[in-house]
């Protein structure tokens, strides 16, 4: 990945299966806010919260992320990073990154939906002290996320949406809460759309 010490760029993790527009939002939301250069989308191998079943092929999650990364403009980056360096955890990804970047100022993106249940994931708090964090409203899960219990630990890091901008450059922990126009796309929803209509109508 072509990253340079000073550049400001959003890390967005997912099995992305499929990516879609509302990925899209929350991409274009972040970089918008928060001033960043670029966004990485990290395609991960296999989400550890989810089913290995319903996760289709690393190859077409890749494509469907491409094709929505391209939506928002050139300044999206679609990485196997995770498969590469053959993990399936952020935390290890966050560590690996920020070692293989240094200078680079890192954020770690998400949809409010994944902070609901980010106190699940593998080293949270870790990734919270090692970079900071970006949560972009999704819709359903504005109240959950709320009152998260990420959120709920971390109360006095958050720093206000109007400040956002300075969310880069800010020593972790920090963390902000983007309120958008919401997406209502889901890659659950369009999975079980797809399952009902096999013609693709």
């Amino acid at each position: 990945m072509d990253l340079h010490p000073g550049m400001k760029v959003g890390l967005f993790g997912g099995s992305f299966n499929p990516a879609h527009d509302g990925h899209a939002h929350v991409a274009e939301t972040a970089m918008r806010r928060l001033g960043l250069d670029r966004v990485v989308w990290l395609v991960s191998p296999q989400n550890p919260l989810k089913s290995s079943h319903e996760t289709a092929p690393l190859s077409e999650r890749m494509a469907s992320a491409r094709a929505a990364a391209a939506t928002v403009g050139p300044a999206m980056i679609v990485s196997d990073f995770e498969t590469r360096i053959g993990t399936r955890w952020t935390v290890d990804t966050v560590r690996a990154l920020t070692a293989r970047y240094p200078g680079v100022k890192f954020v770690w993106l998400m949809g409010s939906d994944n902070l609901a249940s980010f106190h699940r994931w593998r080293g949270w708090t870790d990734i919270m002290r090692l970079m900071p964090v970006a949560v972009v409203a999704r819709p359903g899960s504005q109240l959950d996320s709320r009152t998260a219990p990420a959120a709920a630990r971390f109360a006095r890091f958050r720093i206000p949406a109007a400040q956002a901008g300075l969310l880069p450059s800010l020593q972790a922990p920090a963390w902000t809460y983007l309120t958008a126009p919401l997406n209502p796309r889901s890659s659950t929803a369009i999975r079980r759309g797809e399952a009902q209509s096999p013609g693709g109508g």
